[in-house]
């Protein structure tokens, strides 16, 4: 059993990790791959402590909704991270690499909600009511774990690998564009790295935003009016590194990119 001191202290841990951007070897070796209840324990101490630092939620993201990423990692749902104001980069902008720890990208339907969802037991139809627009979206993952060395309760007490989001210009009723066929294309540096369409978001990104819509009620934490979910990856992953341009186009959607410098 692990007390309070305990979490607190793997907390830290990646705290540190992500100030000095020396990763560290995995959690789960302290705290092994199926607590999750705990990892998401080490998660809440370290969003707190965002908070305390002056920090906004403005939202939360999907991960793991590629079945074949979750077989990877030996678990059967998705998981969830929180996103911060100071973690969105602004489309067409640029980051520095140096902000970084093992960056990689892919891309995303967002939802912006104009309802809360606090009801339990959440369904498709609260879920689609409750959605304003839609806005395609380049999350850039990071790890703090060393060499992506992940299983589920290394990511999840990292904030879900959390690390920026880019969310495009042209907000896009869901009414205005076929979500589960619309095609993805990702470019870096005008090369095609990804492809993909929505049906590769759990079936739909609804059925994503549907899960985790019904976990934040469960965590007592409910999706609010105004946020942002990135709802999972429509395409595979892929490196980045200093110079980089990225540019991911989804059908209905537009574009949205982002420039990665030195």
């Amino acid at each position: 059993m692990y007390d309070n001191s305990d979490i607190e202290n793997f907390a830290t841990q990646l705290r540190e990790a992500a100030s000095s951007k020396v990763a560290i070897s995995p959690l789960r070796d302290k705290i092994g791959v199926e607590n999750i209840d705990l990892a998401y324990q080490i998660q809440s101490v370290n969003t707190l402590f965002n908070l305390n630092k002056g920090a906004r939620i403005v939202g939360k993201k999907i991960g793991l909704t590629s079945k074949a990423v979750q077989k990877q990692l030996g678990v059967d749902q998705p998981d969830y991270g929180i996103l911060f104001n100071n973690m969105e980069v602004q489309n067409g902008g640029s980051i520095s690499i140096k902000e970084l720890m093992q960056p990689k990208v892919e891309a995303e339907i967002a939802f912006v909600l104009k309802k809360d969802l606090t009801k339990k037991n959440l369904t498709t139809i609260d879920v689609i009511q409750a959605i304003d627009f839609a806005l395609p979206s380049i999350e850039i993952v990071g790890s703090r774990i060393k060499d992506w060395n992940i299983k589920i309760t290394d990511t999840v007490a990292d904030n879900a690998s959390a690390s920026h989001f880019v969310v495009g210009h042209c907000p896009t009723l869901l009414s205005d564009f076929d979500m589960i066929n619309c095609k993805m294309e990702m470019f870096i540096n005008d090369e095609v790295v990804s492809t993909g369409a929505g049906s590769a978001c759990l079936g739909s990104p609804i059925n994503a935003t549907v899960w985790l819509a019904n976990m934040m009620v469960k965590m007592g934490s409910p999706l609010l009016a105004g946020e942002v979910i990135l709802s999972g990856a429509v395409g595979p992953m892929a490196q980045v590194k200093a110079g980089d341009l990225v540019k991911a186009s989804i059908e209905g959607l537009g574009t949205v990119s982002v420039q990665f410098e030195e």
